[in-house]
């Protein structure tokens, strides 16, 4: 029997989600505690590979097991054993053909900036010094959803079979005094996209790149021309859509 898991994470202390052999992961954490529930290695498949440092208020993973469970039970157990920077929120059945990564029909991901001093976002915001003009970088994001092809803000050397997807939704707002987050949505995203465009869009909010400037660095298609990529620790994998079909009632 095939089972989403639906669980959150603060990335700080993490080399991302994938396992890694020096290092620690949010896959291992999980997967240990599985493991020492069932009794034997439970394999997690996830939705995406967060880097390090990057968080995700939901992320999904699937996993397959013979034995019989009590969902609730499960998820307060794995909630006790967990550390406290991992939380379950719920598990559902799904048919075998459900895959918690190419299932996935959308995703969204937020990226904090935080212009003023705040203990209390220091973990899930980047800090940022300078004014920038958001009405500016807003259209800069408009931009974003007349193309498809996104190589200019994939990482250098990443094993994509294709640059192209579709984004639906990019948008800033100012969430809180001083806080503005970027939200973005699409049918798949690159290694480091969101960062990448984060920082190209800065770029265009610091009166640095033009729209124009910006049109052609997304078409380059080429990463050694677009921003840089913006620290980790604001981004966060907020939601992820599936078919209804995929779920057993």
């Amino acid at each position: 029997m095939r089972y989403f898991l639906y669980f959150s994470y603060d990335g700080t202390d993490y080399h991302g989600w994938q396992r890694q052999p020096n290092a620690m992961s949010v896959q291992e954490k999980m997967e240990d505690v599985l493991q020492l529930y069932f009794g034997h290695k439970v394999n997690l498949v996830a939705a995406g590979r967060t880097d390090t440092g990057v968080h995700a208020r939901l992320m999904v993973a699937h996993f397959d097991i013979d034995q019989d469970f009590a969902a609730q039970q499960l998820i307060f157990k794995l909630n006790c054993l967990l550390p406290s920077d991992i939380s379950v929120s719920d598990i559902r059945p799904v048919t075998s053909e459900g895959h918690a990564r190419f299932s996935a029909k959308a995703r969204t991901y937020h990226y904090y900036l935080s212009l003023r001093k705040d203990p209390f976002r220091l973990r899930f915001s980047c800090r940022y010094y300078h004014s920038l003009d958001f009405d500016l970088m807003n259209e800069g994001a408009r931009l974003l959803m007349r193309h498809t092809d996104f190589g200019s803000f994939c990482k250098a050397g990443s094993d994509n079979k294709t640059n192209i997807c579709h984004i639906t939704q990019a948008v800033w707002t100012e969430v809180a005094p001083g806080l503005w987050r970027f939200s973005i949505t699409a049918d798949r995203f690159l290694r480091n996209m969101v960062r990448a465009i984060v920082g190209t869009l800065i770029e265009v909010g610091k009166g640095r790149l033009t729209l124009e400037q910006l049109e052609q660095v997304i078409a380059a298609g080429d990463r050694r021309v677009g921003g840089e990529s913006m620290p980790a620790c604001g981004l966060s994998l907020v939601d992820i859509v599936y078919p209804d079909d995929i779920f057993i009632q």
